[in-house]
């Protein structure tokens, strides 16, 4: 990777990977691509260059690529699964519709591209304890249906051109520098910010709703390792399980609450957010990655919670 474009740069995940990739591999190599009425602000607008990279105009986009030299492409354009459910076709269009105008750049320009899957590309008829690499995979979510069409688009690509095309199963990401934005995950933030509050925390999924999780800084090292991993490894490309933890909101709490002994929950569940739940997997099995380019997650519940806290109050002055 020599001149990266971020798409969706300023979005949970995208707005920390773009920091952590100029980080490594210089402000002036990582352009921050963006659309109208989501202009990166404060660090990430002043630490490198930007540009306008709507997915939905393939125009925008092959001007970014060609103005900035960009070999390599991490496209985050997509809705989450909560708001994908009440926008299906704004969901197709921008997570479909969206990465055909990106490989077909790509394809002309010789870009590789990531573009994250899912955990809920997978469905209730799959295997919900570790889930294997390779396996049925019948959502009934238009976000999982648009992440299995991105991992079967993404390898049609590269069998077909030679795109350079990988990608990773996220899980739920948690962080503590931006809010999510509609997942059926989010809840394992939010908890964590009404602990620092002194709030009492509303469940909206029910104890024993197990689902993988991990923390920002894994998931960003994830999506940077496979796109520097030799080609020569991957036997998979679209996309690899990942995992870090599974937990149920009990376990989240109780872990909470060793650190912060009075904070309070209650369930209220949210039927959409509770369906959706149900049919994601518990616990993915993530051998391939870690044999095909050494993926190795850093952070366990405990340690990640010791690291929230301390962040989410220095963040909140609490």
């Amino acid at each position: 990777m020599k001149n990266i474009l971020v798409i969706g740069s300023t979005g949970q995940i995208g707005s920390e990977l773009t920091m952590e990739l100029r980080k490594r591999y210089g402000g002036d190599h990582v352009v921050a691509g963006y659309i109208v009425g989501a202009e990166p602000k404060g660090e990430l607008l002043e630490s490198g260059p930007t540009a306008r990279a709507n997915v939905t105009d393939r125009q925008s986009l092959e001007m970014a690529v060609k103005e900035y030299h960009i070999d390599t492409i991490y496209n985050l354009a997509a809705l989450l699964s909560v708001v994908a459910e009440s926008r299906p076709s704004m969901a197709w269009k921008i997570g479909i519709d969206g990465l055909w105008n990106v490989l077909e750049v790509a394809r002309e320009y010789e870009c590789a591209v990531f573009t994250p899957s899912s955990i809920g590309s997978f469905g209730e008829s799959t295997p919900h304890i570790k889930t294997p690499q390779d396996t049925i995979q019948r959502p009934r979510t238009m976000y999982g249906i648009t992440k299995v069409t991105t991992e079967l688009l993404s390898d049609y690509y590269y069998t077909k051109y030679g795109v350079d095309t990988r990608a990773v199963r996220f899980p739920g990401i948690i962080s503590n520098v931006t809010l999510p934005g509609g997942g059926t995950t989010d809840y394992a933030v939010e908890i964590y910010y009404a602990a620092v509050k002194g709030e009492k925390f509303i469940c909206p999924v029910k104890a024993g709703t197990y689902m993988d999780m991990m923390y920002m800084p894994d998931a960003l090292n994830a999506a940077i390792s496979l796109m520097e991993a030799a080609p020569a490894r991957l036997k998979h490309r679209n996309a690899f399980n990942i995992a870090s933890m599974s937990f149920d909101p009990e376990e989240i709490y109780k872990t909470i609450k060793k650190y912060v002994p009075d904070f309070e929950m209650e369930y209220q569940v949210d039927p959409l957010k509770q369906s959706i739940a149900d049919s994601w997997p518990d616990c993915l099995d993530d051998t391939c990655a870690r044999e095909e380019w050494d993926w190795k997650p850093q952070y366990d519940l405990e340690s990640m919670t010791v690291d929230m806290l301390e962040k989410l109050r220095a963040k909140l002055g609490k």
